[in-house]
Formats: C-alpha cells, structure tokens, sequence
C-alpha cells in the first residue's frame, strides 16, 4: 500500500509577514540534518539559503525520503521531489503536474496575479513562447555573439587588478544586465533598472530588498508602466527583433491584460538576469573551491564548453519550480493529490549520487555534461539556455586572455530564497596574465 498524505485543494495565501518569517533565527545554530524530524520538515526557511546550509538535508531525504512530505510552512503544505530520475519524471509529466497555479511556493494573490507562460499549460503556453523564442534562435544567437564578446572584452579591460572588487557588481550583474537591455531594446543609460527590477520580483520576503507589500507592489508597477510606454511606441511601429515589439506583435499576445504583460516581462527580466549573472559568479565560487579544474581550464582552454555545462549543473541557479497535482499520482512509493502541491528540487537532483559520480565536486570533464536539471526539461525548458551558455563561454574564453588568476576573498553572501540560488556579494581580486 502506498503511503498517502493529502494538502488543501484550497489555496493558501501567507501574509507579506509570514512571508518573513524565519524558522532560524539569522544568528542561531543551524542543526545538522541527523537532528531534523523529516515528519515535519520545511526545507524552504531562508535563513539556511542564506548560509548555504541546506545540502546535509537534501543528502537525507534523497537517502530516506526522496519525495517528501511537509504537512506545513508559511505557503502551505507541499511535496519535496528531490531525486534526478523523480525530477524529471514530473517535469515531463505536464498532463498530470501542471504550472497553472504558479512556478513558485507563494501562490498567486489574487488581486495581484501575474500570469506569465511559464506558469500556463499548453496551448496557450506554447502559443505565448513561441512568440519570442526567435530571439534566441540560431541566427540571433550568431548576431549576439559578436555583440557579448566586444561588451565583455571592454568590461575586462577596465578591472582593476590586483585590487579587490565586488565579481557580484563590477562583472556578473553589468554583462547580464547589459545583454538584457539589448534583448528588450531598453534604454541602455537606465539599465540597472532591469536588475533592481529582477530583484524585486524575487525578493518579496527579503526585507534587505523591500520594505513590505507597498513597496513590492510600488515597484513592480513602475516597472510596468515603464514598459508600457515602450509598448506604446512599437506596437505603433513596424515590427521589430526586440522582445517588446515581438510581444506587441505577437498574435497571441498582443491583446494581453496588463498584469499578463507584467507577468512575462518578470518572466523574461530573471530568466535572462539572475539564472546567468549567478552561473558567473558560481563558477568563479567553484573553481576556488577547486583549484586543480581551474588550473585544467587554464592550460587547455577547448575544456571551456564542458566547463560551462558543469558550472550551470553544479551552480543550479534556480533551485526549485513548482507544479499542482491534476490527479492523484503516485511517485517513489508516495501518493500524491490532486490539488498537492510539488516542487521539484532541480539543485537536490544535480547532486543525486544514484545518477552523477563525485556529485558535489566540479569536475570539468564530465561525461554527457550537459545533462543536467539547470534548465529544466520538457515543454518548460528554458528557452534561452543557448544565450545563457554563450555568455558564459565568452565570459571565460576572454578572461583566460587577459588573466591569470582570479581570488575569492571571502565567502560570499548569498540571497536568503529557496528559489533564486544567489550571490548578493562576492570580493575577488585578479592577478594579470603573464606576458
């Protein structure tokens, strides 16, 4: 007989406090995993994100509860799926787990809803990508190429070496941003407001971000009424390769409400922002952790494309996605509900030991490297993990010419969410290639 639990089918709405709170207090000692009741464990508490202290808990339910059960957190009840091959089995499963009900733990407020395609099941989810999918097409992506290579050799050479410098600031978040604002055609004088933007979208329980609801919602309309306006010019124009003017355009999305509008343009704004800019900071994070792989990169710099795969599989920059249950369905032994909700851990899956030898380490040259959860798998797949890869091989491939070394001072700060796998803060400091 199956073991069965069942969640409300009623959505659970946390208030913006409770959306706060913290199981660990910020200064209190993190138990290990062998202290933990897995009877009534919530693996989403920020404060273990913050502190990178979450991966002896994954270990544990991988080990004895791969699908696992919270009966109840600050979002309601939820399932854990934790296990590569569990993964990927409901990722693939858009039948039975649908996106409808969100991508993430919070569900939609509903008086602030924000549909996004990402978060919608087919047709009307493929219809919405395959608007913009172009942008990031083969032809595209030659264009882009040129484009990210000039940008990242300027920025280069304006570090300052042997001097400390945030990688976070100076690096990771000034090439993201930079492309971004070329994929929406934004004012490229105000672009930093795509990042303030891509932050607040997922910073909603992190006071260091924003104040309370007010300011969160404040925000993100600014955001939108900026984007409106350039709605407004291109949908008046002839149509254009930027993704306003494709979504201006677009036979089914042109008519979108506009909370949908401001739903996709989050969508496109992190998916392009914080999955790359914290693959570029973890890889640096990782190669300091594993000197030998930096050292293999540095005399054989064709190692590059592999490496950017392990970088992405062992950074996994977005640590869950959610999906609700349509029926009952039964995985690893567990029944789950219809109405349940289950999130998939893609960074618990890229480190399972039953599917990848030496999980936790960086190993450059990984057999069938690319396979990994980062990007998700199915119908959802990122749509931009081509532009994401090319801007991390760019990224490496001009470092090497210019640099010898790059030194991680300090552990860096992470972002306290159980969602954007992040860095806030990283000090580095260069050493020169020798001449």
């Amino acid at each position: 007989m199956a073991d069965t639990a069942t969640t409300s089918q009623s959505q659970y709405k946390p208030s913006f406090e409770e959306l706060r709170v913290n199981g660990i207090p910020r200064d209190g000692v993190i138990p290990p995993a062998s202290e933990l009741d897995l009877a009534t464990y919530d693996i989403t508490d920020p404060e273990i994100w913050r502190r990178d202290a979450y991966w002896d808990r994954f270990a544990r339910m991988r080990k004895e509860d791969p699908v696992h059960f919270c009966p109840d957190s600050p979002f309601g009840p939820y399932w854990s799926v934790t296990t590569f091959n569990e993964i990927m089995t409901v990722d693939t499963s858009h039948g039975v787990f649908s996106s409808e009900g969100g991508i993430t733990m919070a569900d939609q407020d509903e008086d602030f809803a924000l549909p996004m395609f990402i978060a919608m099941d087919p047709p009307k989810h493929d219809l919405q990508r395959k608007t913009v999918q172009s942008i990031v097409g083969p032809d595209n992506l030659k264009s882009f190429e040129t484009l990210i290579r000039s940008r990242t050799s300027a920025l280069f050479d304006t570090l300052p070496v042997g001097e400390e410098f945030d990688w976070v600031d100076k690096v990771s978040i000034e090439l993201t941003t930079m492309m971004l604002a070329t994929l929406f055609d934004f004012p490229f004088e105000d672009r930093r407001k795509l990042t303030r933007w891509s932050d607040v979208a997922t910073g909603r329980a992190n006071p260091e971000i924003v104040s309370g609801e007010e300011q969160w919602r404040a925000e993100l309309m600014e955001c939108l009424m900026t984007f409106t306006g350039l709605w407004n010019e291109r949908v008046n124009a002839p149509p254009r390769g930027d993704l306003v003017s494709m979504l201006a355009h677009g036979e089914h999305t042109r008519n979108m409400t506009p909370q949908e509008f401001l739903g996709n343009l989050i969508l496109l704004i992190v998916g392009g922002n914080d999955t790359t800019r914290n693959s570029m900071t973890g890889g640096v994070y990782a190669f300091s952790k594993w000197p030998d792989q930096f050292a293999k990169l540095r005399a054989d710099n064709s190692l590059i494309p592999s490496a950017v795969s392990e970088i992405i599989r062992w950074q996994t920059p977005l640590a869950h996605m959610r999906r609700t249950a349509l029926a009952d369905y039964e995985l690893a032994g567990k029944t789950i509900r219809k109405g349940d909700k289950v999130l998939m851990w893609y960074v618990s899956g890229n480190r399972d030991e039953k599917h990848f030898t030496r999980p936790d380490e960086l190993w450059i040259e990984r057999p069938q490297v690319r396979r990994h959860l980062s990007f998700g798998f199915g119908i959802h797949r990122c749509v931009g993990n081509r532009l994401a890869e090319m801007q991390l091989q760019i990224l490496w491939e001009e470092f090497f010419k210019r640099f010898d070394a790059v030194e991680v001072l300090e552990e860096p700060s992470r972002v306290p969410s159980a969602f954007v796998k992040g860095y806030a803060r990283m000090p580095v400091r260069l050493t020169a290639k020798a001449r």
